[in-house]
């Protein structure tokens, strides 16, 4: 296509969480969506880690983990000696993005609004807003976002009021956020029509992971994001944007944590230093530890010699399917400088913790907040707030008053029970059904032909809806080649007839 042809403009709409088997009676926008006459629902079959951000990176790149780098939503950084947890800077993620590729094809002045997808900061996407809190001085934590251009971020506060950050993730995380973001999707819509509209909804991952996809509550949670994803596109598609569904992954039914970090402790891998009664993990000096997500951990090992007694120790704990060696890691596209030396997988029903003291009264001050980015490890324990606190809501209110009124708090609120969670994902569900879904106008030959999809090749349908491109137009161009060069092997037939009989 050259680059003077017209394009669709295009969203995609990312429902975490989304499978299969939530597709249905408690969903009827997305289910009569899926079945639009034009549209396919097509099965992902996703990579691993199956997280946020290593999705989200390989949606928009085409390549896997150990191409692009996000091997995690969360890493050890060797030469810093730290860990890196949820990074935004769109600059970790190594290849050319959806959206410069289709400037590069389609037109230069292809435009594209990322909202809310991860990495979002520093890209080239024309638009951006993102949450970022303001971390004050004085330890003050101020709830925000950011955007770009910078002076969007007024504007659109002043449309839709402050971003709800409490309801985007932590004990109150519900549909208020993915109700804010959705208007701010139609937001950039109506403001700068862009060509491309990135959009995440984010809802359905809190109570899949809060009470487990078998509860029958998750019936109000896929009602309450059906009605959000209703608006959203009805919005868009009067506006004449074509629009697709796609989630990252699918969440199972978890009952076993498994605590790596403890058993090195046991094992006298770990180190950890005293800082004011409290244990601080001390990475740098550990002989191993492991940097958990969800299903996924990452274990960085000092000593290559106790790479297999750390291997074949961690293989002994129950819900471990697979403890991959470095020399493996590219058998499943995770082989990168970032990963661990060693990469553990569970089965559906068990995940990992982060958590690595044996008392809890040592814990560091913050394993009891929402603090995702000092943790070393994802934790979904924030989720929750912690049972044994008498009148919860008048303790936080009360801590909250006196934030108002200029003292330091320490909102420490979460529990220490990794038993509460009852959902998680990271490793490949065996059932189809608890896979993530592409659901759209996408052409029954070339890239899918049937309705099964690995996830790098996701990125091919992606480009070529939002070109207007399909593998159909792509064989009647080569069929209009083929009739072409025909033509001119019997124009050349005929001139050399012409040139014989002339002589």
């Amino acid at each position: 296509m050259s680059k003077k042809e017209s394009h669709p403009r295009t969203a995609i709409l990312n429902i975490v969480g989304l499978t299969p088997r939530h597709i249905g009676a408690h969903t009827p926008f997305i289910a009569g969506f899926s079945e639009r006459e034009d549209n396919r629902l097509i099965h992902v079959t996703p990579a691993i880690p199956a997280v946020t951000s290593s999705m989200q990176a390989t949606f928009l790149t085409g390549k896997l983990p150990g191409e692009h780098g996000i091997v995690a939503n969360m890493w050890y950084d060797r030469e810093f000696s730290e860990h890196r947890c949820w990074k935004q800077s769109n600059h970790l993620v190594k290849g050319r993005k959806l959206w410069e590729h289709l400037r590069e094809e389609v037109s230069e002045k292809f435009t594209c609004a990322k909202v809310f997808w991860w990495n979002n900061m520093y890209s080239t996407a024309d638009y951006q807003i993102t949450p970022r809190p303001i971390y004050c001085a004085d330890g003050k934590k101020v709830f925000d976002i950011q955007t770009w251009p910078m002076n969007l971020r007024k504007k659109i506060k002043r449309k839709l009021g402050k971003f709800p950050f409490p309801a985007f993730w932590g004990p109150v995380a519900g549909i208020a956020s993915s109700d804010w973001i959705a208007k701010s999707a139609k937001w950039f819509e109506d403001k700068y029509s862009p060509d491309l509209n990135l959009v995440y909804l984010p809802h359905l991952d809190y109570n899949l992971q809060r009470i487990g996809p078998e509860d029958p509550a998750i019936k109000d949670d896929l009602r309450a994001i059906d009605e959000i994803v209703k608006n959203l596109v009805t919005h868009l598609e009067k506006r004449g944007v074509q629009v697709i569904l796609l989630s990252e992954y699918g969440i199972t039914e978890v009952d076993r944590p498994i605590h790596l970090n403890r058993i090195f402790r046991k094992k006298g891998w770990l180190s950890w230093r005293n800082e004011l009664k409290r244990e601080m993990i001390d990475l740098g000096n550990c002989d191993a530890f492991a940097i958990p997500d969800h299903q996924v951990a990452h274990i960085y090992v000092k000593d290559e010699a106790l790479l297999e007694p750390v291997r074949e120790e961690i293989l002994k704990q129950e819900g471990v399917t697979h403890v991959y060696r470095k020399d493996e890691l590219d058998e499943i596209g995770l082989a990168n400088e970032r990963s661990g030396d060693l990469v553990a997988v569970s089965d559906e029903r068990s995940w990992f913790t982060y958590y690595y003291w044996e008392n809890d009264r040592k814990a560091p001050d913050f394993a009891r907040c929402v603090d995702i980015h000092r943790k070393p490890g994802y934790d979904p324990v924030e989720l929750f707030v912690d049972p044994k606190i008498h009148f919860p809501k008048l303790k936080i209110a009360f801590k909250l008053l006196k934030k108002i009124l200029g003292f330091r708090i320490l909102m420490d609120v979460i529990p220490l029970d990794a038993s509460l969670v009852k959902g998680s994902h990271g490793a490949i569900p065996a059932s189809q059904e608890d896979h993530p879904v592409l659901i759209g106008a996408f052409p029954t030959t070339g890239d899918a032909t049937g309705d099964t999809v690995e996830i790098k090749d996701v990125y091919d349908l992606l480009f070529k809806a939002c070109a207007g491109k399909t593998p159909d137009a792509e064989e009647d161009k080569d069929k209009d080649k083929d009739k072409d060069k025909d033509k001119d092997k019997d124009k050349d037939k005929e001139t050399d007839k012409e040139t014989d009989q002339s002589l």
